[in-house]
């Protein structure tokens, strides 16, 4: 590769964008968008539905989605979290429990209600030539139902569900006789099925597309929260099923989507109308050097590599750095870019950028993500923060045996942690460990014999780069690079790095445990009885927390 050298004034010129997609495509996004594959199979409808992490790129695909299908003439509606509350959902609806009726069902039908009743408005608000009769039924349903314009468009579901709220639990001048036929005529979607031909006729014509993303915002775990998202998943496959140009898209973070059985059975029968969002070393390399060319046009000939040259160094030293400390998701790449250029302007560093100056700019990046990470699974481990503070100044590598330990230690109580013990007291050793590996906090060791490839070397994987079943087999773990700089990890297992705190170990060879703020935590019975058990420890540790009796002391 052909070393490029950097236009003067380069720091200054470059801007890697928004964070957040729905700002992002007004900074170009459009310019240096990566049309991946999965974009390509969004675009071209044979995908409906992503599924992905946080900061993975669902929102710019629907971004990009939605201004190239309107400069292309389609209808397009974006729903987004300002268009829906949980909280007013759970303040309005009636609990499932409090009144014989299933929530579920409801739900799908009121999207259904919803998302059929905001094309039709969308179709008599560009007034689209219809046929005589069908058209006119059309704009005389949305003039006679919903001609209030300042109404949410939550309104719409909301009243839908209170209808069928109100037959089934008994509110309303319902007879027992009727109720059976008024839920039927609800769920049918009678009052609009009569018009759904004519939308056939529009959709043979133009496309109409509905885009639902950023679920998670304002996601409280409620039991209408997870009816409303089933209710969606739902409704998307009946809609999507009536024209091939009538498209629901939704997007859903990767950790909810298994938060919600009903939601998780339903998908096995449609999963190849899942995406799940993924990217490679390869890709975000290309992300990055686009954003790079963007705003160095002087750059706009080079190879993806020479573009990161500029500013990094040489992409085969840097790169593999930066982004072994990530969980490769865009938004991570592009945030620690991002600390390495700040920490540049401000410390007037040349590029490209040192190697140390990377380090630096480390610091802040990984205590940023840690916090991140936590934020994300806050609703399925609250006080996740305070578990992974307990590997503060451990060594990078754990063995089972050490990391059943330390596990232990959590889940007993012996090492301190800040509201995260009501589900930490539900978790074995086993279970723990598997929840800290599929959050990005661990990467599981995989043996030589079942890399791909015989001339492969064993290495560490984390969740988005191998299976869930490795975790099982996997002898030895590592805490993921991205969380050594917020640990302070001890420099001998961070080669290179300045070394943070002193590797304490005590007389038995078991590393030191340490609660908030790096403070040591006094040794329990569970530590007690590792040291003590000798060869069959581990083995006499589980039975012990399986028969829920205190460890041996």
């Amino acid at each position: 590769m052909v070393r490029v050298s950097p236009p003067a004034g380069s720091l200054s010129m470059v801007d890697f964008g928004a964070p957040a997609a729905e700002r992002d495509i007004e900074r170009g996004l459009e310019e240096y968008f990566v049309e991946s594959e999965a974009y390509n199979r969004i675009k071209s409808g044979a995908k409906r539905i992503l599924i992905g992490g946080r900061g993975i790129g669902k929102s710019a695909i629907f971004q990009m989605l939605a201004r190239r299908e309107r400069d292309a003439g389609s209808f397009v509606i974006e729903l987004t979290p300002e268009d829906y509350s949980y909280e007013l959902l759970t303040q309005t609806m009636a609990s499932q429990s409090g009144g014989s009726w299933a929530k579920y069902g409801a739900y799908a039908a009121a999207w259904k209600y919803l998302i059929y009743v905001l094309i039709m408005k969308e179709v008599a608000a560009r007034r689209v030539a219809l046929p005589k009769g069908t058209g006119g039924e059309i704009y005389r349903y949305i003039r006679d139902n919903h001609v209030n314009h300042e109404a949410s468009r939550l309104a719409a579901l909301v009243s839908y569900l209170k209808r069928m709220e109100g037959i089934k639990v008994g509110i309303g001048p319902y007879e027992a006789s009727m109720r059976t036929r008024e839920l039927e005529k609800l769920y049918k979607l009678e009052e609009i099925h009569h018009l759904l031909p004519a939308l056939r006729q529009v959709a043979a014509s133009r496309r109409m597309i509905v885009l639902v993303d950023e679920l998670d915002r304002g996601w409280d775990s409620s039991e209408d929260a997870r009816a409303f998202v089933a209710g969606l998943f739902q409704a998307c496959i009946s809609v999507n099923a009536v024209h091939n140009n009538l498209r629901v898209y939704m997007s859903l973070r990767q950790e909810l989507y298994e938060e919600i059985p009903e939601l998780y059975d339903d998908a096995q029968k449609y999963r190849d109308l899942i995406e799940n969002v993924r990217w490679s070393s390869g890709s975000l390399l290309t992300l990055v050097a686009n954003r790079i060319r963007h705003s160095i046009p002087a750059l706009a000939r080079q190879d993806d590599q020479a573009c990161w040259g500029v500013l990094f160094g040489a992409a085969g030293e840097s790169f593999p750095y930066m982004i072994d400390r990530t969980l490769y998701r865009p938004r991570e790449i592009i945030q620690f870019c991002v600390h390495a250029l700040e920490h540049a302007r401000d410390s007037q560093a040349p590029v490209p950028l040192a190697t140390a100056a990377l380090r630096e700019a480390e610091d802040a990046y990984s205590s940023e993500r840690a916090r991140d990470i936590a934020a994300e699974y806050r609703f399925q481990y609250p006080g996740l923060l305070s578990v992974l503070e307990a590997f503060r100044g451990r060594g990078s590598v754990l063995t089972r045996d050490d990391l059943d330990l330390a596990c232990l230690e959590l889940i007993t109580g012996e090492v301190p942690t800040r509201g995260a013990l009501p589900w930490l007291e539900e978790c074995t050793p086993e279970s723990l460990t598997e929840i800290l590996w599929s959050t990005g906090f661990l990467r599981a060791e995989i043996p030589k014999s079942a890399a791909s490839g015989s001339a492969r070397a064993a290495g560490f994987l984390g969740p988005h780069q191998g299976p869930h079943h490795m975790v099982h087999a996997a002898r030895r773990f590592q805490i993921h690079p991205m969380f050594w700089a917020y640990l302070s990890t001890p420099a001998a297992d961070r080669p290179g790095v300045p070394r943070r705190r002193p590797a304490v170990q005590p007389a038995g060879g078991v590393p030191p445990s340490f609660g908030e703020g790096g403070q040591q935590v006094p040794r329990g019975p569970a530590a007690a009885a590792r040291e003590t058990a000798g060869p069959g420890g581990r083995g006499n540790v589980r039975a012990t927390r399986r028969r829920g009796a205190a460890p041996p002391g």
